[in-house]
């Protein structure tokens, strides 16, 4: 795949602000308006790394996850942003990837806040295709299930601790693709739980299981699997954002993943 978004080097001095915080409009010079003069923050970042890896399977090197990367590692250094910090914008309007399909290639275009950040021409034959003669649509061949939307969080959000917000996350997410309205003995809902409650116990964020732990072999774990609908992910969402202090979803995090997967199944095949 190639990408056609220019980027200026973050490390440019010049293209900094006054406080030395690297923003949106000096890693991606075609951002305009507000969202220019923001500093890029570390979820951000996290978010844009799992939209990526749920579109492509992994982050695309290069690509506008790892600029933001690279930018909100140095902000946060500095002092500029917080880790747990997300720019209003984006918490607000989120980051997503869209896919609009011409004859024999696909052209992908990743946003902030609505704002395209890269933009990428692959061939129509990079997709997952099902066997058989024609007919079978591409974007059922695409669509995205519940365990894979569960590792592609624990890949954006690994190193966090499991917490009891994410416990709950996971257990709606198990439910929804098994249909099974309880833990299964050993599953990952039951892991994720046991994982929350002894972090509570942890006498350092060091003795604590992560998100990446527990996460890193949903789809082996889960004893059934189904594509993401929105349904699922309001379901997800629900259950996080109540047991959650200030009732919001972490960007990242498992309702964000799963929001991210809803969407791209929604509209895939067209433009997301």
């Amino acid at each position: 795949m190639s990408q056609g978004q220019p980027r200026r080097p973050a490390s440019s001095e010049q293209a900094q602000g006054q406080d030395g915080a690297i923003r949106y409009g000096d890693v991606f010079p075609a951002v305009r308006g507000g969202l220019a003069k923001k500093p890029v923050a570390p979820q951000d970042a996290a978010t844009m790394q799992s939209a990526e890896t749920l579109m492509f399977g992994e982050t695309v090197k290069g690509g506008p996850a790892a600029a933001m990367q690279s930018a909100s590692m140095r902000n946060e250094r500095m002092g500029a942003v917080a880790h747990d910090q997300a720019t209003d914008a984006t918490a607000e309007q989120g980051v997503s990837v869209s896919e609009t399909r011409v004859p024999g290639r696909r052209i992908i275009t990743e946003l902030v806040a609505g704002q395209a950040v890269g933009q990428y021409l692959a061939p129509d034959d990079d997709a997952p295709t099902t066997g058989g003669g024609g007919g079978g649509g591409a974007g059922a061949a695409t669509k995205i299930t519940i365990g894979e939307a569960l590792e592609a969080a624990g890949y954006a959000a690994g190193s966090r601790p499991v917490e009891l917000s994410n416990a709950a996350a996971i257990q709606a997410a198990e439910v929804r693709a098994t249909g099974l309205d309880a833990n299964i003995p050993g599953g990952l809902a039951a892991e994720a739980q046991s994982a929350a409650d002894s972090n509570t116990l942890a006498a350092s964020d060091e003795d604590k299981t992560t998100l990446g732990d527990v996460l890193s072999d949903a789809t082996r774990l889960l004893v059934a699997d189904k594509e993401v609908e929105v349904h699922d992910a309001a379901r997800v969402a629900m259950a996080e954002t109540r047991n959650k202090e200030d009732g919001t979803a972490r960007p990242g995090g498992v309702a964000a993943s799963m929001a991210t997967a809803a969407r791209i199944n929604s509209h895939s095949g067209t433009r997301i």
